[in-house]
């Protein structure tokens, strides 16, 4: 069984993706994006029920789903001694003699997501794990703080050390259907990065329809976006799989035009293993192999690692333990 789930689990070659540098505005190519609906919910319901793992290889994709979690706090009561044990348990996802019965070892979470000043910590906590720091930036969750202190709060978390930027756009822009204006702000954002990734938060639960989520997340790319993500986690809607299929597929039709794989990362509200399992179905059916590594997917969660941690532990004992063996930190 070790050698099994040792073989399911092995990542792929390791590729150097060539940064999207994003492209012109191409309004036409935006506009004809539309989104059936009815279609799309159809196609996301039958997911779940047809893409059902057991054994050891659920064992093996709940590992996979541990290597591409960002590891989030967003709380106002953050301490630096909370942000420390989170980046403990980022390091040690899953407790040594879970992974002993695995027969694996080496798993860490793909990066640690914090606030502006819960970075400094966070990198301290990090340092030596090659695991990366997050920052949300730019007015989140709201994104309506003054633009030229949503430019600077970027320029700060990255000489504080934040090495990839959740940045919230203005949903005004998609709700008005003020494309430029939305592209150039993207685009401004892009730059603020320098070599920091950019991770762009389009609020999907607040966009009003799948066909200005499809919209929104084409011009992201085109600005430079190096991820598109649904949700900042505190909408009343975060992540679905009907939002997820669309933004998906925008990032298939942006590689195939433009050669250049954008990442993806689905935020609040994932919260179980079996959820988890869908989305990574999801990725594989329609993206392929490629993007199931954390440099193109991740998730955006705090409760779904206890999750996975606990089904793991039922894979190896044949007994469901309580959560709080699972702890965070």
């Amino acid at each position: 069984m070790q050698t099994d789930i040792e073989d399911k689990t092995a990542q792929l070659p390791q590729v150097t993706e060539p940064r999207n540098p994003g492209m012109a505005l191409d309004l036409d190519w935006v506009m004809r994006a539309q989104a059936n609906t009815s279609a799309i919910e159809r196609r996301a319901a039958t997911l779940p029920g047809r893409r059902s793992v057991k054994k050891e290889y659920q064992a093996a994709w709940l590992l996979k789903a541990i290597t591409c979690i960002d590891l989030t706090t967003l709380a106002g009561d953050d301490t630096d001694g909370r942000v420390a044990r989170l980046c403990a348990k980022a390091r040690q996802p899953v407790r040594p003699d879970i992974l002993d019965g695995l027969g694996v070892s080496g798993i860490t979470t793909g990066a640690v997501c914090v606030y502006h000043d819960m970075i400094a910590p966070a990198v301290k906590a990090l340092d030596g794990s090659g695991i990366p720091v997050a920052a949300v930036s730019t007015g989140f969750p709201a994104g309506l703080s003054p633009f030229n202190l949503r430019v600077a709060e970027i320029g700060e978390s990255v000489k504080a050390g934040a090495e990839e930027i959740d940045i919230v756009i203005s949903r005004r822009h998609v709700l008005t259907s003020n494309w430029q204006a939305f592209y150039d702000e993207m685009k401004t954002f892009r730059e603020a990065c320098g070599e920091a990734h950019v991770k762009a938060i389009l609020a999907t639960g607040e966009l009003g329809s799948l066909r200005n989520v499809a919209r929104a997340s084409l011009i992201c790319m085109m600005a430079g976006a190096d991820f598109i993500k649904t949700s900042t986690g505190k909408e009343s809607v975060n992540a679905t799989l009907p939002v997820s299929l669309v933004m998906i597929r925008a990032i298939r039709d942006y590689f195939e035009r433009t050669g250049y794989r954008v990442g993806y990362k689905p935020a609040g509200g994932i919260s179980k293993a079996k959820d988890a399992l869908t989305y990574l179905a999801l990725i594989k059916e329609e993206l392929g192999d490629r993007w199931l590594q954390p440099d193109l997917f991740r998730f955006g969660a705090s409760s779904l690692l206890g999750d996975i941690e606990r089904q793991l532990e039922h894979h190896v004992t044949g007994a469901y333990s309580a959560s709080y063996r699972h702890a965070m930190g």
